[in-house]
């Protein structure tokens, strides 16, 4: 079942589930060719816009204002969803949410439902929580198909069977589907699973949607797609059931003007998504007859308790971060161990969380600064990281109950070395005179180390490290300035 295995109280620690995955030479080759590919395409897009800069900056002010006002616009969509014909609905927990949905579709005694890609249903495991209860959930979302029928897990935002190639998919329709004679086209590919699914569309008579946006002004629920899969979902079952994120919810209609020109150019590089549907309430000639929000918290609150960690609810889910991280490149999603991957999920998973897992996600980058560029809200996330490790160094060494933490040993004797000149000139001493052994020579004559022990060898087991110059640059200054060394070389 589409993300059954992505539980982040379960799955291993980023570092393990990254270096397994690194072997996998195909699952890179195919993550590192679709990034690529929807990157140029956003570059084309974006470099069209002359005010795209002013466009982040003003999405940025618009998801800030509703975060320092988020209890005043769920109240007015609570109720202005309740006056079009809707019923809204609480959840403080990931299985308060999972028991009203249940409960939903069991009152409609329905035994299936189909739904519309929803990352907020991955986050609690929706799918599997029907299942339990005899319900049987179709994914209509091409890749969510894929991923489905093929017994995998989501690997990104916007495009979760991105890990996966024609063949691979092709092999999975020929499998489940009962094609052996499937042609190896995308044409071919598409026209069998719109086969599959128009079937599931006309028969199935309860929909579950997530929502990309909630208007606070009208209590509509904004959706957007690529394929048409969703408007399906939202106007052929007698019974809607939408899950959201409280952080979903915008002030006004006529703020998607910004969010829908920042949304598709940054997560697929088009200018504009195909289907927007906005669905308000209920009408008695046409759509569902009844139509429901669940209102999931999850750890949100507290998120938005957090000052500085408060901008990661900002996201609006485009995937931009992931497609400009070399470290998902070279990992894929499932090394992250959740549905939200990449930079936004390495900030994102430990606070749902509450920091009592995935507490290895912060670390899973190298600080670069690429996911800050293209967010299209200015979420900056390497500020999020670096708050969140010292959330969890300051977790775990309170957990240590006077024991001996050896990191925090190590920072603490780095912070003497440095504030103090003659203890950092004789360190840099002691390190030459202990790296030497360690010292190889290439055909240049530089000098590397392919080795370190200990805690140290983390580094060396993926990289070499150079050497330390023979001299600091305060040794090749003096020289320089008394006139005994050369400008040029230093000697």
């Amino acid at each position: 079942m589409s993300g059954a295995g992505l539980d982040p109280r379960t799955a291993s620690p980023f570092p393990m589930a990254a270096r397994a995955l690194m072997g996998d030479q195909q699952l890179r080759k195919n993550v590192r060719h679709a990034t690529n590919v929807i990157q140029a395409k956003r570059r084309s897009v974006v470099n069209e816009m002359p005010d795209w800069q002013e466009l982040r900056e003003a999405g940025k002010q618009l998801r800030k204002h509703t975060m320092r006002h988020l209890d005043f616009y769920l109240e007015m969509f609570e109720r202005n969803c309740t006056a079009a014909g809707g019923v809204v609905h609480w959840a403080r927990d990931a299985e308060e949410a999972r028991r009203i949905v249940v409960g939903l579709v069991k009152a409609e005694a329905a035994t299936e439902v189909i739904k519309i890609k929803s990352m907020t249903t991955e986050e609690i495991q929706l799918n599997k929580a029907l299942e339990a209860e005899g319900i049987h959930a179709y994914e209509t979302d091409l890749a969510e198909l894929i991923i489905q029928l093929g017994h995998d897990q989501p690997s990104h935002i916007v495009v979760p069977a991105l890990h996966k190639n024609r063949s691979q998919i092709r092999e999975i329709f020929m499998r489940e589907m009962n094609l052996p004679e499937l042609g190896e086209a995308p044409q071919d590919l598409a026209d069998a699973a719109r086969r599959f699914l128009r079937e599931k569309f006309l028969r199935v008579k309860t929909g579950v949607s997530g929502a990309n946006f909630l208007i606070a002004e009208t209590g509509g629920v904004a959706i957007v797609e690529s394929e048409g899969n969703g408007r399906m979902c939202l106007t052929l079952p007698e019974t809607l059931i939408a899950v959201a994120g409280i952080d979903k919810v915008v002030p006004r209609f006529q703020d998607l003007e910004v969010l829908l020109q920042l949304l598709p150019r940054s997560a697929t590089g088009e200018r504009m998504n195909p289907y927007n549907s906005i669905w308000t309430g209920v009408d008695a000639t046409d759509g569902p007859k009844a139509f429901h929000v669940v209102l999931m918290d999850n750890a949100r609150t507290e998120i938005l308790a957090d000052e500085e960690a408060r901008q990661t609810l900002y996201c609006i889910r485009c995937g931009a971060c992931q497609n400009a991280c070399p470290v998902y490149q070279q990992t894929g999603g499932h090394a992250y161990g959740s549905v939200y991957a990449g930079p936004i999920g390495a900030i994102l998973t430990p606070q749902l969380m509450e920091m009592h897992h995935a507490q290895t996600l912060p670390y899973a980058s190298s600080l670069c600064g690429a996911c800050y560029e293209v967010c299209p809200v200015k979420i900056d996330i390497p500020e999020v990281l670096i708050h969140l490790r010292n959330r969890v160094v300051k977790e775990r060494t309170a957990g240590l109950k006077g024991l001996v933490d050896p990191e925090a040993v190590a920072m603490r004797a780095m912070a003497m070395v440095f504030r103090s000149a003659g203890r950092f000139r004789a360190a840099q001493r002691l390190g030459r005179m202990a790296e030497w052994p360690l010292v190889r020579k290439d055909g240049q004559g530089e000098g590397w180390i392919g080795w370190l022990p200990g805690l140290l060898g983390g580094w060396t087991q993926v990289r070499d490290l150079r050497e330390m110059p023979k001299q600091t640059f305060r040794e090749w200054f003096e020289k320089r300035r008394s006139g005994k060394g050369s400008v040029v070389s230093g000697k």
